[in-house]
């Protein structure tokens, strides 16, 4: 199960069946209030400590021509209080979470009724239906008016067709126009909180991203359900036209939740879990056999291996040297990238690639290998080609270009995950939409890409520290992020060029070593050549001995863009990673989160990290519970370490 129920500690159901003209509700803790409103349009209004954020903003559905939200009288409302512990199936942020809210459910209309949830650390509502048989979707309301012309983080996007690698554009929001498009997540923030505006549970539906252009509000918009469309290439769909409606389904159903998480410090986002939280039970009955852990990649350095006696590239001596690297350092899988099969038919592997002999040679070295794939190549022979990697003992697929989240896509992404779950096969989905609900159905959906990661530094100079050091209170919020540091060449802003074939980061090694710590991927890539890793065997050391899920993370200090402090713990041991932007820091880490002394091996910048990236000293302390560190941090810097008890 994803999420088994290991403590129920409170759980009531009561039925208000007089009728009120407004419905309140508050969060377990009081300090966060929503307020339905009925009327000419139905409102959803949310205060954080007794001031409002979120002014009366209209909510409503249009289904099958009829309209609810619009001239509604809120009918009975069911209220229910819940205090529970989660177990996930893949320990991300933690091996529990706690599930506690209140809710009230309230007839809109005959089978049409509004949820709405209550948490100490958001709000989220949702639409759910006894309508029977099929319906059709025409439109849904969300206009979010905000009590203020707040700033916000804007992922500014062109358009629907989009692979969702943004940057995250710092504006308020009465400037923005009707045409100003941004996908979620995304972050407002209000004198009292930040909101974080995202959602969850989507299926059977349209992903829902956000427009300007009234003032203070962000209005939810959708793409139409495809009606014609050809393919430009293997890769790449052309629109051709659109049909009227958001979606045909199931009359009968819950529908996305809409969620605003609430922090009132920038650094209480990083431990948020309502994506998750609201993500539907999992569909798979034993999931022992998904195993998360590290991934020697190949795209991003080109298969650019060297000290070598034979050709370099996609070929079966090539990815021998890639599982070779794996085995000696303890990294659980390895990637085949594009070129392993010939584009345009999954079925038909490139001479040059022996896929049977690799898999038994993978075996042999305990290593196990994913298969990369272009969505439309698996969907046109989906069952043959999952058919054939399970038989051939592949552990994974990762499916890349779908850059649409119309409702058709966004079946798309469930069917591949209950065909590669069925045949007991991991999912790295990537040119990908956020995350939504999707991997607490089928978690062997292990990561998601769906963020401007270390892949553009072959093209572009982004993504800097400043980014880097905004992910984590926005992106990753929604979910996993398969962003694939791992850089063994670092430079400074200034020194940096793109490079398709060689390429580097900017900041220093340390930060790139301090992204495996903060930045959540259960599937975690080392971006960069083995052979060249092999020089650095140092930092490889450092960065093998680091989990990629946990089973407590400890939120220190933060500040969006500017750097972030987590501590995070698998078993005995706590690792800590430190990021900062482009400003060198001074910084303070203190040890509350432990409860023995314990010793420190930890990976810093160097004295000249501010002048040659590649510096940085690893050194070991030992620390004690309520001890304090110093941390020195260069510009686009970084500090990690390792923390395990003394023996006595």
């Amino acid at each position: 199960m994803n999420r088994v129920l290991a403590t129920i500690l409170t759980s009531t159901m009561l039925s208000t069946p007089a009728l009120a003209a407004d419905v309140d509700l508050t969060s377990p803790d009081g300090s966060i209030a929503v307020s339905l409103g009925e009327g000419k349009e139905l409102t959803l209004e949310v205060s954080v400590d007794g001031t409002v954020v979120l002014s009366p903003s209209p909510i409503g559905m249009t289904i099958d021509g009829s309209v609810y939200g619009r001239d509604v009288t809120l009918g009975t409302a069911k209220r229910d209080s819940v205090d529970e512990t989660l177990t996930p199936v893949v320990r991300e942020k933690a091996a529990s979470v706690r599930n506690h809210y209140n809710a009230v459910t309230v007839e809109i209309g005959e089978g049409v009724d509004l949820e709405v949830r209550a948490y100490d650390n958001g709000v989220a509502w949702r639409w759910t239906t006894e309508l029977g048989g099929e319906v059709t979707v025409g439109a849904e309301q969300v206009d979010l008016k905000f009590a203020g012309d707040f700033p916000l983080h804007f992922p500014r996007e062109d358009g629907f067709l989009s692979h969702n690698e943004r940057l995250y554009e710092k504006t308020t929001l009465s400037p923005l126009k009707k045409a100003d498009l941004a996908s979620l997540p995304l972050l407002v923030q209000a004198p009292t909180a930040n909101l974080l505006l995202t959602e969850t549970d989507l299926r059977d539906y349209a992903g829902m991203w956000v427009n300007g252009g009234r003032g203070n509000m962000l209005s939810g918009t959708f793409p139409k359900a495809v009606a014609k469309e050809h393919m430009a290439d293997d890769r790449n769909p052309v629109i051709d036209a659109h049909h009227d409606y958001i979606a045909k389904t199931d009359g009968t159903r819950t529908f996305p939740w809409r969620i605003l998480g609430v922090a009132r410090q920038d650094k209480d986002l990083l431990t948020n879990q309502l994506a998750w939280q609201l993500a539907p039970a999992s569909e798979i009955g034993d999931a022992s056999w998904i195993k998360p852990g590290q991934v020697a990649w190949d795209w991003w350095n080109m298969n650019n291996i060297f000290g070598v006696d034979f050709r370099a590239g996609v070929n079966t001596e090539t990815y021998k040297y890639f599982i070779d690297f794996a085995s000696e350092n303890g990294i659980e899988y390895v990637i085949l990238d594009e070129g392993w099969y010939e584009l345009g038919d999954i079925m038909k592997v490139s001479p040059d690639v022996d896929v049977p002999a690799l898999m038994a040679y993978a075996k042999e070295k305990d290593v196990k290998i994913v298969l990369w794939a272009i969505w439309h190549a698996l969907d046109e022979k989906l069952e043959e080609a999952l058919d054939q990697f399970a038989e051939w003992g592949a552990a994974g697929i990762k499916v890349d270009f779908m850059q649409r989240d119309d409702q058709w896509m966004v079946d798309y992404y469930w069917r591949v995950a209950k065909a590669a779950a069925d045949r007991e096969l991991l999912v790295d989905y990537h040119g990908a939409h956020k995350p939504a609900g999707l991997r607490g159905a089928y978690p062997n959906v292990i990561s998601y890409e769906g963020v401007k990661g270390l892949e553009n530094m072959k093209w572009d100079e982004k993504p800097d520290p400043d980014h880097n050091t905004t992910l984590p209170f926005i992106r990753m919020v929604a979910g996993p992020m398969d962003y694939t540091p791992g850089a063994m060449t670092n430079v400074k802003a200034e020194e940096f060029a793109p490079m398709f074939s060689r390429p580097m980061s900017i900041g220093t090694r340390a930060h790139q070593v301090a992204l495996y710590v903060i930045f959540e991927s259960p599937l975690q890539m080392l971006a960069d050549s083995p052979s060249h890793l092999r020089q650095e065997q140092e930092t490889v050391d450092f960065i093998t001995d680091i989990p990629t899920v946990w089973d407590e993370t400890v939120a220190l200090d933060g500040k969006i863009g500017d750097f972030v402090t987590m501590a995070r713990r698998s078993g005995d041991d706590w690792f800590v990673g430190v990021l900062t932007d482009e400003t060198a820091r001074e910084m303070e880490v203190t040890f509350d989160f432990i409860d023995q002394p314990m010793r420190a091996t930890v990976f810093r910048d160097g004295i000249n990290a501010d002048r040659y990236g590649n510096d940085y000293k690893v050194e070991t302390v030992e620390v004690s519970p309520g001890d304090t560190l110093t941390v020195s941090l260069a510009p686009g810097g970084g500090w990690a370490a390792k923390l395990s008890p003394i023996a006595n």
